[in-house]
């Protein structure tokens, strides 16, 4: 024991100055480290967007995975159905929450298609009966559900018997913000993907709309600001009702236009960045759509909004996090070097003419559900195989 505790006696020389020099280098890597986790938290948005934050979330939830045999996952995903009708809250939550990941995470229309009213009757009385983060939840699953459904009789359905309650709980002032957000989604990317009458969209502009519009519906000082605990529903308020303008028919996009982009502006001048960023890209998209029906399109208040654009491109607020900082200067670079210039965004980035679509074109460009049905079963197919070669491959490595 004496011996061992003298081997364990630090030494003089240069063993020490080695052992100090890697505690330096740790400490200043951990000192990066928490640089950098700062600064991701800081950039980190309080408005995700509508797809891109379920994916990410469910890659490190770890209730999925990945390379599972589609068995098990379908097992997997029946006893997460199961579990919504259970009578405690928080057994329904860990499986709306689990559902949730599985559904980021796979395809499974097939499989989805056959438990379709299932899921439907048990999402409606979690949107009904639930409270708070249960209903967050159940919106996030109905949106995933609309997409893995897609365009069909089945998706159309679903999204026809949940739209109802979705708008409800989005318009109810007493709701719980996240609850209002993920309705807000789930209401924006299920009418994108499954609505198909022209009625059922404008409804869904309409009740998007009349929610912000409350934030910003007086102009001039007097305009009241959104407390900061509705900033990320506004947010994602606004991304949903953009996405559906992108498809709206262009008879209603001009009233649209004449309403909201003399107000849009207002919301500039909120203390969020993530919501002066998406009023900034909504209106870039408002221009767009203006100068498409009308090459000479013209905005009465040009100099004012330019004004605010430049002011927030060139922001130096120390105030201010530098990572937020960063963001919204490249952002309202781009809005302002668009809006300046009569330049289309599709341009810069080469997607394309404008798809301003009314309901008969709409109609006739659609394929076919069986033709649908049959491609997606093919890919599904097709990725299977691939992934069962890759996974024979590693066995014989290992």
């Amino acid at each position: 024991m004496p011996r061992a505790r003298k081997d364990r006696a630090p030494r003089k020389g240069g063993p020490r100055r080695r052992g100090g020099a890697q505690s330096s280098i740790q400490a200043d890597s951990g000192s990066s480290e928490d640089e950098a986790a700062s600064e991701a938290r800081s950039t980190t948005s309080d408005c995700p967007s509508l797809l891109s934050t379920v994916a990410e979330d469910s890659l490190g939830g770890g209730a999925v995975d990945e390379q599972g045999p589609q068995e098990d996952l379908e097992e997997k995903v029946k006893e997460y159905v199961d579990g919504l009708t259970d009578k405690s809250a928080k057994t329904r939550q860990g499986a709306l929450e689990s559902l949730r990941l599985a559904l980021a995470s796979r395809l499974l229309p097939d499989f989805l298609l056959e438990r379709c009213l299932t899921l439907a009757d048990a999402l409606e009385k979690c949107l009904k009966k639930g409270k708070g983060e249960e209903q967050a939840l159940a919106a996030a699953v109905v949106g995933l559900l609309c997409v893995q459904l897609g365009p069909g009789p089945k998706g159309e359905e679903l999204f026809h018997s949940l739209r109802p309650l979705l708008v409800c709980v989005l318009s109810d002032s007493t709701a719980s913000p996240a609850a209002r957000l993920h309705c807000a989604s789930a209401l924006g990317l299920g009418c994108y993907v499954a609505a198909a009458d022209v009625q059922d969209l404008v409804s869904c502009l309409t009740c998007l709309e009349g929610v912000f519009s409350r934030s910003c519906g007086v102009s001039g000082p007097t305009a009241p600001m959104a407390p900061a605990s509705l900033h990320g529903l506004f947010c994602a308020v606004l991304q949903a009702w953009a996405l559906l303008l992108t498809i709206c028919p262009s008879t209603h996009v001009s009233h649209i236009l004449d309403r909201q982009l003399p107000r849009l502006p207002q919301l500039l001048s909120s203390e969020s960045v993530n919501l002066r960023i998406a009023a900034g890209e909504t209106i870039a998209l408002l221009f767009e759509l203006a100068r498409d029906l009308e090459e000479d399109f013209i905005y009465e208040d040009m100099d004012a909004l330019c004004s605010a654009l430049r002011t927030l491109a060139t922001d130096s607020s120390k105030y201010r996090a530098k990572s937020d900082r960063r963001r919204q200067r490249s952002t309202f670079r781009a809005v302002l070097h668009f809006v300046e210039n009569n330049e289309l965004l599709r341009d810069i980035f080469g997607l394309g003419p404008v798809l301003v679509l009314d309901a008969t074109a709409l109609k006739a460009c659609k394929t076919s559900r069986f033709e649908k049905h049959l491609y997606n079963a093919a890919a599904f197919k097709a990725r299977t195989k691939a992934r069962s070669r890759m996974r024979d491959k590693r066995a014989d490595i290992l």
